[in-house]
């Protein structure tokens, strides 16, 4: 009786930990509103040499109906990538709905922004945009039924390629959390270095400060003519 309860436990927790991780990966959907000037920028934490495709779409907002509608071909959207270091990725000009695309070559958290060209625009001056935005990193950027009518690959080989691109996509998740874990141990080295020479340098402060109190003392002392 205990062990099928057991089983039925194992099976439970495989069904819960499927539907976290299928939550996890369609989590990356989201829209926001952005103003006539406004820049808005998001933060992805991404390894290296790792693909990462980004949809989005547009909808002005009509004061008349009060809904957002379909923006015109005019309204356009500029997309800039800065990796951790600064540098810039990717920077262009794109139509109101589209897709970027580019890869990571450094570890860590990319900047992901995006405004619009509404200056040129005198329809949508001093109005609000709702873009909706969808960003996919690693092997969820991949298109495989594009893959399998390209390679013309069987149902097995298709699922056979999904895996191995999810092992390899793993393995650069585990190099990455190995790198983060290697800064933050050299970040609590330096830092308790840092600690280390200051406590030294507060202690040998306060052995000086003692012997120049104590001399001065006994030199008011003597001029007193109390020793």
């Amino acid at each position: 009786m205990a062990g099928v309860w057991e089983r039925r436990l194992q099976v439970m927790g495989q069904q819960v930990l499927v539907l976290v991780v299928l939550c996890v990966a369609g989590a990356r959907g989201l829209y926001f509103h952005i103003g006539e000037t406004e820049k808005r920028c998001f933060i992805e934490e991404i390894p290296d040499e790792t693909m990462v495709i980004g949809n989005y779409r547009t909808q002005m907002w009509d004061k008349q109906k009060e809904v957002f509608l379909p923006s015109t071909p005019g309204l356009g959207m500029h997309v800039e990538v800065k990796d951790p270091e600064g540098k810039v990725v990717l920077s262009r000009q794109y139509g109101s709905e589209g897709r970027f695309t580019f890869t990571s070559h450094t570890p860590g958290d990319h900047q992901i922004c995006l405004h619009s060209n509404s200056t040129r625009m005198a329809l949508f001056a001093g109005g609000r945009l709702r873009v909706h935005l969808d960003i996919q990193v690693g092997e969820h950027a991949n298109n495989y039924p594009e893959i399998a009518a390209k390679d013309k690959l069987t149902e097995l080989q298709l699922r056979a390629r999904q895996l191995l691109d999810q092992v390899e996509q793993i393995q650069k998740e585990q190099d990455y959390q190995r790198y983060r874990e290697e800064r933050f141990r050299l970040t609590s080295e330096s830092t308790n270095q840092r600690v280390l020479w200051w406590s030294i340098a507060q202690t040998v402060i306060l052995i000086i400060t003692g012997i120049w109190q104590m001399r001065h003392l006994k030199s008011f002392f003597e001029a007193k003519k109390l020793v």
